[in-house]
């Protein structure tokens, strides 16, 4: 979603995006594999429309990616209907990375643009085009490469990571964002507890979270020492709900 929407983006910045007459996606290795099962076509789709993960509404997500589907176009970031093409290669691979995207925006004259990208991980995404393939080599007061190395610094491992993330931010910044994915994080497990049925995806997974947690609940006097790990479990389920509430990122 965040790779096509940086796409769009750069249409409408080179002032592109009015001529594009058709928008072509290819997804390479597992995300070529596996990506109807994990939603990446429907990403893609929602990410040309100019969604954003952080605040697109999974809440309508699926009628609106229903919507492009019937209709045959895209409203690229909302404003230029287009035809596109959405292409899941499920063999093939791009050489830097697994996680793979081919984008391509065709007008009149053939190609508008073209950008590769590559989906490394905790939600970034690198474009080919502009060189960033390295490792991030910014100086850090406790550096790491394995778990013996950190555990040699001596230091408790949240001062340590502390210290380390000042580098790129300031630490207000850094408590900002762990409150905020805190609170996300518990939105969606209060969503998982709350909602039954079946799994979105087409395999028709039931949902396991509310019954486990009604029967957690029912138990008031259990005397399992491990009986806490019980409801570590339940929170997993949860979030393994594979939707979220509106606007958790």
């Amino acid at each position: 979603m965040r790779a096509a929407n940086i796409f769009v983006s750069g249409l409408k910045a080179g002032g592109r995006l009015a001529e594009t007459t058709l928008v072509r996606a290819e997804l390479f290795g597992s995300l070529g594999a596996t990506g109807h099962g994990h939603g990446s076509d429907k990403a893609v789709l929602l990410g040309l429309s100019g969604e954003d993960p952080e605040t697109v509404d999974t809440a309508t997500a699926e009628a609106q990616v229903a919507q492009i589907k019937a209709g045959g176009k895209v409203a690229l970031l909302g404003v230029h209907d287009c035809e596109f093409e959405l292409t899941l290669h499920r063999r093939r691979t791009l050489p830097f990375h697994p996680n793979g995207m081919i984008f391509t925006a065709l007008g009149g004259e053939g190609a508008v643009r073209q950008r590769t990208y590559y989906s490394v991980g905790g939600g970034f995404v690198v474009d080919e085009a502009t060189g960033q393939l390295k490792a991030d080599d910014t100086p850090v007061a406790y550096p790491f490469r394995t778990g013996a190395e950190l555990l040699a610094h001596g230091e408790r491992i949240s001062d340590l990571m502390m210290a380390n993330e000042l580098a790129w931010r300031s630490e207000a910044e850094i408590k900002a964002g762990l409150l905020r994915i805190w609170q996300v994080m518990q939105e969606c497990v209060q969503a998982g507890l709350d909602t039954e049925g079946t799994l979105p995806g087409g395999l028709k997974v039931a949902r396991r979270a509310h019954a486990i947690r009604k029967q957690l609940e029912s138990e008031h006097f259990a005397t399992d020492p491990l009986r806490v790990m019980d409801w570590v479990t339940l929170f997993a389920l949860a979030v393994m709900r594979k939707t979220r509430p509106a606007g958790a990122s």
